[in-house]
């Protein structure tokens, strides 16, 4: 099947709009190549029947598509209100109680049991993502805090909950989550997303659950919360990847503040070597009509200047009315941006420490990407088996191609999500020099390289241990 790479990968948002396997091939085809499980929407047997089309596709027109299953988290509600709405007047008060009722204009159900003990007097709450703001007046410390209407509107039944300036003291896997993470790993998903993550330690414990279960699923840890933020340097260093989730995140921080906090956290995660997934709203319009808005295209195109791994769509390809129109759409803003060297025309900061495991290792990579520059090389080729290496060299965003062979068919998928990185199988590993002749000779077959052109190969010798890279060799393709 004949597929347009972008260096900027796609991941679009699995819902009724793109559950159909037809659409979701042509979705492929036009450029996705993660997609996402939202465990905040759908049933069980619903994202079952997802994943087994994308394997299915995956093993008809030997792409690599990558699964990401995003957990909800322990996400804050109201309950259900009267009538189906209620209105609240500004200036008016309210309470906010965790005993269950049905709402009207003098209390609310909170879904969030220690409510009462966390909140302080004077903090915000915004409702229906920051529609609606009350300010706490007093809380009895027990199932009941009263809050002032600042910013009043129609409040409707189960509408989201956001506590900017309150530490929250519920743990960041629920007894839900913790459910859709033993579905998730047994299909061997490659990639689990963490929602609301507020320190390194809920990284932590959560690699140790997937340890447990055998899985070598990644995670993504999303950064929705000022609380994260204070700690970014710490979950970038216990995570495997990181989303800017703009939508929270937008809520809970001042919106002017959130552009210069993307890139931030793309900036640091590109000097670790992590993935940076940019989310929300990118090309929202486009959920009931066929074309972006102005404001959206500087959006993507921002994201990539960024330096962003990956683009994220929602309910553009989840319950928009146009899943395949968006994707071509995305990918021919993100084209544009790369045709024009834009993502290349900065170089990653050395903070390679001679004090590390892999410093060696890293070393090397960050040579393959020099040289490749140096010797006009179209293609760094590498060969890894936990994806380390290709990590590395897509953190440095080299202009040549990058083409990562791997035994490892887990690893496959998982690096789709990871920037400029094409995968390939190949379990051959007899000698350096053989090696390195089949996967140049594999690249050639494709037409992905050519007589006359040079690459850059890494490996580790000797090849047959695997261990870490620790070799390059210019190569001139015959």
């Amino acid at each position: 099947m004949k597929l347009y790479y972008n260096r900027t990968k796609i991941v679009a948002t699995m819902g009724p709009a793109s559950a159909k396997k037809d659409v979701l091939l042509a979705m492929i085809k036009a450029g996705v190549n993660v997609c996402r499980l939202n465990f905040s929407h759908g049933r069980p047997e619903d994202h079952k029947a997802v994943i087994d089309i994308i394997r299915e596709i995956n093993e008809e027109y030997k792409t690599n598509v990558g699964i990401l299953a995003d957990l909800q988290g322990p996400k804050i509600r109201i309950g259900l209100v009267k009538d189906g709405g209620i209105h609240l007047v500004n200036g008016t008060q309210i309470k906010i109680t965790t005993q269950e009722c049905i709402g009207n204009d003098e209390q609310i159900y909170i879904t969030y049991d220690t409510f009462p003990q966390d909140v302080q007097a004077d903090e915000i709450i915004l409702l229906d993502d920051g529609k609606l703001q009350l300010r706490v007046i007093e809380t009895n410390r027990k199932d009941t805090v009263i809050c002032e209407v600042v910013h009043g509107g129609i409040l409707t039944s189960r509408k989201g909950v956001n506590l900017p300036n309150t530490k929250v003291s519920i743990p960041s896997l629920t007894e839900e989550d913790l459910i859709n993470l033993q579905f998730a790993l047994k299909y061997d998903v490659e990639w689990i997303g963490l929602s609301f993550v507020r320190t390194g330690q809920d990284i932590v414990e959560l690699k140790q659950i997937i340890a447990q279960a055998g899985s070598a699923a990644r995670v993504i840890a999303k950064v929705e919360k000022p609380e994260a933020i204070d700690n970014i340097d710490e979950i970038i260093a216990a995570t495997d990847g990181v989303m800017v989730a703009r939508g929270d995140l937008g809520v809970e921080m001042p919106l002017e503040e959130v552009p210069l906090l993307q890139k931030m956290i793309a900036r640091k995660c590109r000097a670790a070597s992590k993935p940076v997934i940019v989310a929300t709203q990118m090309l929202e319009s486009m959920i009931t009509t066929p074309r972006p808005t102005r404001a959206e295209v500087n959006d993507v195109a921002n994201s990539v200047l960024d330096g962003a791994d990956a683009v994220m769509l929602s309910g553009e390809t989840s319950v928009g009315e146009f899943p395949v129109i968006v994707i071509e759409t995305m990918a021919k803003i993100v084209r544009n941006v790369e045709e024009f060297g834009y993502s290349f025309n900065t170089s990653k900061s050395d903070n390679t420490d001679p004090e590390s495991v892999n410093y060696l290792s890293d070393a090397v990579c960050e040579s393959a990407v020099h040289l490749a520059q140096h010797t006009n090389a179209v293609g760094i080729v590498s060969m890894t088996t936990s994806g380390y290496t290709a990590f590395q060299i897509s953190s440095h965003r080299p202009k040549a191609s990058t083409y990562i062979f791997t035994s490892n068919k887990q690893l496959l998928n998982a690096l789709s999500l990871v920037w400029g990185v094409r995968s390939y199988y190949y379990d051959q590993l007899e000698s350096t020099d053989q090696t390195i002749a089949d996967v140049n000779a594999i690249l050639k077959s494709e037409d992905l390289i050519k007589a006359g052109d040079v690459v850059i190969n890494t490996a580790a010798v000797p090849i047959i241990k695997q261990g870490k890279t620790n070799m390059l060799k210019v190569s001139i393709i015959e």
